[in-house]
């Protein structure tokens, strides 16, 4: 099968774990071969199960059992069955990352010319007879027909940012002091409306006494003053004032 590398197409994942996802590899019935890359530099081959066999539990259950055959021997019992029997399949690379979610996928060491994470996927699909000779025509597994890439499940949205206590504290008390001032404002504005006023005092009466007119006295009636004649030749020049000595 051709493992010249190919650009990406619509569909498959920028991304598998640590790796960015940089090529197409290979595009094989039960999953895909992706050329990756982590931060450090490092070159990987990521084998990918289709969205149908990540679907099926048995193929899906089939792939991860090659991994983890594969996979270097841990600590404890099943470490030391491991090292028993073996590092594990004859010609299957070495594991150095993996994915068991939704989406299984799995790392290998890339090797130009190699063999890749391509070997995981060819255990999956479930071909010949357990013994004697194929007789009769082969099965086709249900999920073949869904070949699009398995993609992860998306990380959750990180959470909304939060304030803190004592802001939430000051923005409660604000909200009740404006509401407060809401309500007083509106109790002044129409609340003494619907206040009843006590009943007021009625004014007394007015009562109107004649007075008699004024009589004018005897006094009180205008003279005609004389006016001078024509023959005054007077002048009405005061005279000086004798002083207080020639009057003895």
């Amino acid at each position: 099968m051709s493992t010249v590398a190919t650009p990406l197409q619509y569909g498959d994942p920028p991304r598998l774990g640590a790796y960015v996802v940089q090529a197409r590899l290979q595009a094989m019935p039960t999953g895909f071969v992706y050329l990756g890359q982590d931060s450090d530099g490092r070159v990987a081959s990521i084998a990918l199960l289709t969205r149908g066999a990540a679907l099926d539990a048995a193929a899906r259950e089939r792939f991860l059992m090659a991994v983890r055959q594969a996979s270097p021997a841990r600590g404890g019992v099943r470490g030391w069955l491991g090292r028993a029997r073996g590092r594990g399949p004859a010609g299957a690379p070495r594991v150095i990352a993996m994915d068991g979610g939704a989406a299984p996928w799995v790392a290998v060491p890339y090797v130009p010319g190699g063999p890749g994470a391509g070997w995981f996927l060819e255990s999956v699909l479930v071909t010949g007879t357990l013994i004697g000779e194929t007789h009769g025509p082969d099965f086709v597994p249900y999920w073949l027909g869904d070949r699009a890439p398995a993609l992860p499940v998306p990380p959750p949205p990180a959470p909304p940012p939060t304030e803190t206590r004592r802001a939430v504290l000051v923005a409660l008390s604000a909200l009740v002091a404006l509401v407060t001032l809401t309500g007083a404002i509106v109790w002044l504005l129409l609340g003494r409306d619907d206040e009843t006023m006590p009943p007021s005092r009625p004014l007394p009466a007015t009562y109107f006494q004649p007075t008699p007119p004024p009589v004018p006295s005897p006094n009180d009636t205008l003279k005609p003053s004389p006016s001078p004649s024509p023959g005054d030749t007077r002048s009405s020049t005061p005279e000086p004032s004798s002083p207080p000595g020639d009057d003895i």
